[in-house]
């Protein structure tokens, strides 16, 4: 690993031949979650979630809302598919709200509910679009949290999956891929260390056990999906970026390598080897988590696609010190993200290096939280975002000319929703929505995307 360093985006290949390095049955798509979007959240016998819980917790959410309503996707769903059709997309990844199929995470199946996945799945089929889902983006069922401390208890790993066989049995055969989780290390570090998530726990030890049953219960279901039939292109999604060094003094390059452990690899190591890192195990001394026999075997069921969330790369400090794009001059997104293609490139490579029997890559999520404006004509110009864009996937195309099997792209996100503990506050959609009207605007992003997307179907 090198020093912390950036090369401006005009160093990446951007040009108009992007298209061309992605062949005819390459996945272009957007990608929401159920609880950033649907709303609806008292209909049909939906059950409550961990998120309903944390959103009523003072101070939880930085704006105070809540995602009751959000883009009230449920109430729009053909409106939306509608949109999502007139993007050009060959796919559309979404998530599927636990609490909506099976209220209190244990007994009795929501058919009203399970029913409107049908519909949307249904929906996208005749529309010529691919579904991609994921059965768990965080929305917990309150119910297994208060009677059992949800991913701290054993008990939860069966109970999900129960879950993800009873989808698999009835949507399976009409979703082009599926994956368990997204995004464990959210779920484990900040709903469980650091607090900033549902159910907003603090406590590192717990925090690693959660890390171990959600890797648990992936590596469970995929065997039961598979028993069960149905999809058969099965994963799981990871966010990961690059881990470097601020300088290249040897106790920031130690400390880049043990954030790279405690964060990618406590993740990818087990899905692929079969093991924890030893010297993440070693930092977490008496807090690491409890493994029984057979639990890491099970990790390593086999996978026929992996996604990877990727937004920005990782500069560490020995100090454990803040490190700052902005402060360095650098560009950064309204997260106070770097913006840093470079880094998508990077951690493909790295990936592709480190696990030789890894399977075909989906970017499952890339984009951009910029403060956009909408103007007084009714466009909205976000360039920041439309290169951000541009040059990431320009870095994928990078990536796969380097030999790295990447086989998807998806923006995060098709349209502006809630942001978790940003609220409404952040937008990463390249649809606007005015959330007093939801009246739903393309913006500059998303007109460029929809260009590209002609551009690459008219070579093919």
């Amino acid at each position: 690993m090198s020093a912390a360093t950036h090369t401006p985006p005009s160093s990446v290949d951007s040009s108009a031949d992007v298209p061309a390095s992605f062949p005819a049955d390459f996945l272009f798509g957007v990608a929401t979650s159920s609880f950033q979007i649907e709303g609806a959240t008292h209909v049909d016998g939906r059950g409550e979630s961990i998120w309903d819980r944390f959103c009523r917790q003072p101070g939880a959410i930085s704006d105070g809302s809540n995602g009751d309503i959000a883009c009230e996707h449920f109430d729009r769903l053909e409106q939306d598919l509608d949109l999502i059709a007139s993007l050009g997309v060959n796919c559309y990844r979404f998530s599927l709200a636990w609490p909506r199929i099976q209220p209190t995470g244990r007994g009795e199946w929501n058919a009203a509910g399970l029913g409107f996945y049908e519909r949307l799945v249904d929906g996208l089929l005749a529309r010529g679009i691919k579904p991609v889902a994921t059965l768990y983006h965080w929305d917990l069922p309150q119910a297994l949290q208060d009677q059992q401390g949800g991913w701290a208890a054993r008990d939860t790993v069966h109970r999900f999956v129960d879950y993800a066989r009873h989808v698999q049995k009835h949507l399976g055969d009409r979703l082009y891929a599926l994956s368990t989780h997204n995004e464990p290390w959210c779920t484990a570090t900040l709903g469980h260390d650091t607090g900033v998530h549902a159910p907003g726990l603090r406590d590192r030890a717990l925090a690693a056990q959660v890390s171990h049953h959600l890797l648990l219960s992936h590596g469970l279901a995929m065997q039961a999906m598979r028993a069960e039939g149905g999809c058969k292109n099965l994963g799981i999604v990871l966010n990961m970026g690059p881990s470097v060094p601020a300088t290249t003094h040897p106790a920031d390059i130690a400390a880049a390598r043990l954030a790279d452990a405690k964060s990618r690899r406590w993740y990818s190591d087990p899905l692929f080897k079969g093991e924890y890192p030893a010297e993440a195990l070693a930092d977490l001394g008496a807090a690491a988590p409890k493994i029984e026999a057979g639990d890491m075997a099970a990790m390593r069921a086999p996978m026929d696609h992996l996604g990877i969330n990727y937004y920005t790369r990782y500069v560490v400090n020995a100090d454990g010190k803040p490190w700052s794009a902005r402060e360095h001059g650098l560009p950064a997104s309204d997260m106070d993200w770097e913006v840093y293609p470079e880094g998508l490139t990077d951690i493909l490579c790295r990936m592709h290096a480190d696990y030789p029997d890894m399977p075909p890559l989906y970017i499952t999520e890339n984009g951009g939280a910029f403060p956009d404006q909408t103007l007084v004509d009714g466009h909205v110009h976000d360039l920041d975002r439309l290169d951000y864009l541009r040059t990431h996937i320009a870095a994928t195309a990078e990536a796969r000319r380097r030999g790295v099997r990447v086989d998807g792209y998806m923006v995060w996100s098709l349209m502006d929703n809630f942001e978790w503990g940003f609220g409404y506050s952040k937008r990463f959609g390249i649809v606007h929505v005015d959330y007093e009207t939801q009246a739903r605007t393309l913006k500059a992003s998303a007109l460029w995307y929809q260009d590209l997307l002609r551009q690459w179907r008219a070579q093919g």
